[in-house]
């Protein structure tokens, strides 16, 4: 049985597929600013919020890649979703659980330039992935 037939698809653009990748790639070097920082500098909440973050990329990536149906509203919701949550986690002062924030680190933190150019560009790859997809997703509707 032909695999392909039962599959829903979607046509998902170029520039959606490189914005995913590129929002992986990111997201990779931002962990491996955490990894740098030390695992145990970041609240519980916050290192779930990265180790779920980390699996939603990888099924969006999937998906993507796939041109599932799927697709799309994955990597509207993965992009803006990012920008927001790792928004105010990491660019406003620190507030509670879920903020690891580099405006007021605290002194163990090890919050470095590396650390803001990283989160800059997660949050950057973010904005671009979320609007990339949603203005495929627009064309798509009115297509």
């Amino acid at each position: 049985m032909d695999q392909t037939a039962t599959r829903p698809q979607v046509m998902v653009s170029r520039d959606v597929k490189i914005a995913t990748v590129a929002f992986a790639i990111a997201l990779g070097v931002h962990g491996i600013d955490h990894v740098r920082r030390g695992l145990d500098v970041a609240q519980l909440p916050v290192a779930v919020g990265g180790a779920l973050q980390m699996l939603l990329t990888a099924i969006t990536v999937l998906l993507v890649q796939r041109e599932h149906r799927w697709a799309l509203p994955a990597a509207i919701l993965l992009g803006f979703g990012s920008v927001i949550l790792f928004g105010q986690a990491h660019l406003l002062p620190h507030w509670g659980p879920l903020s690891d924030s580099f405006i007021n680190p605290a002194a163990n933190a090890g919050v470095t330039a590396f650390s803001w150019v990283t989160a800059v560009l997660e949050i950057g790859a973010g904005l671009v992935l979320g609007t990339v997809a949603a203005r495929a997703r627009r064309a798509q509707a009115f297509s």
